[in-house]
């Protein structure tokens, strides 16, 4: 085991993904000469979250602070505008390469204590093709001596090929989103009912801008939720949540640092707990020492 490459190419059929083993990222996935995700360039950096795992944390924790088990815990402000700490932390960590194969990947990662997170994580990832699809099964086990706050998501784009998302229709089968402020920092959640952002039916896109959270998500007789993306010609993209993921976030890319790339595709998050979770309490797990959570997505 051991970091021996930088990014790692898997193929079954004519599927293919690529990942980045600094962050544990999804870089991209295709299938044939269609792009499914809205990735990262090939020899480029990965800009807006595009494909990022997120964890101790997704979305935001506001004012980059919070109190658990009696204590106040201050975090590193990463969204200088908002005064948040986004993301968790190992989007910005290189991971080791435990179990490699023609299909699939696994990746592991120690996160030790640090500012703001005193706790202790053996984290996984593994990416993997199979004839449905790519999945992802993320896992955490708490490897300190007394309770740890956690939550986990990705940052995945999908695009069906328009030159914007205004084009292409959406599914959210969700009941209740999250209202945000001038910080992102979220408020109760509301019935979509009645609001631009209900997308329980699937609905042309067109200007709407849409960065919020949902809730209240219907599942399949599967147990999986999915949230689809369509263009005009019929070309669709699913991407599902397993039991585990009861929160996701929708972002219609209005505003990734490059213009040329705005509103090319839609971020569809998938997340185990609300953003600032971590203060609301909406969704986070508390792991005991030794307790190991595990959650599945993917996209077909």
């Amino acid at each position: 085991m051991g970091r021996a490459v930088t990014t790692i190419a898997l193929r079954r059929g004519d599927q293919q993904a690529l990942v980045g083993v600094h962050g544990a990222r999804l870089r991209g996935y295709g299938v044939g000469a269609r792009a499914v995700l809205d990735g990262c360039p090939a020899d480029g950096p990965c800009t807006a979250a595009r494909g990022d795992l997120l964890l101790p944390w997704p979305n935001r924790i506001s004012g980059a602070r919070y109190r658990f088990d009696g204590h106040e815990h201050r975090l590193p402000v990463n969204e200088k505008a908002t005064g948040a700490a986004i993301h968790g932390f190992t989007r910005d960590l290189d991971w080791e390469v435990a179990e490699q194969g023609a299909d699939r990947v696994r990746l592991r990662l120690d996160l030790t204590p640090r500012p703001g997170y005193p706790f202790a994580l053996a984290c996984e990832v593994e990416y993997a093709l199979d004839d449905a699809g790519l999945r992802v099964r993320t896992a955490a086990t708490n490897t300190g001596s007394g309770p740890a706050p956690y939550a986990t998501g990705a940052h995945p784009y999908l695009t069906v090929g328009t030159a914007l998302v205004d084009e292409a229709e959406l599914h959210v089968p969700a009941d209740r989103y999250y209202p945000t402020d001038e910080h992102g920092t979220p408020a109760a959640p509301r019935p979509v009912e009645g609001t631009p952002l209900d997308l329980r039916t699937p609905t042309l896109l067109g200007p709407r801008r849409i960065d919020n959270a949902y809730s209240g998500l219907h599942r399949d007789p599967d147990g999986r939720v999915r949230v689809r993306l369509r263009a005009p010609e019929g070309v669709a993209v699913t991407l599902w949540l397993a039991a585990g993921y009861d929160y996701v976030q929708v972002f219609t890319g209005d505003t990734v640092p490059e213009p040329e790339r705005r509103r090319r595709g839609v971020a569809v998050e998938p997340m185990t707990a609300a953003p600032n979770a971590f203060n609301t309490g909406d969704g986070l797990l508390v792991l005991a020492p030794g307790e190991e959570h595990a959650v599945e997505w993917g996209v077909t």
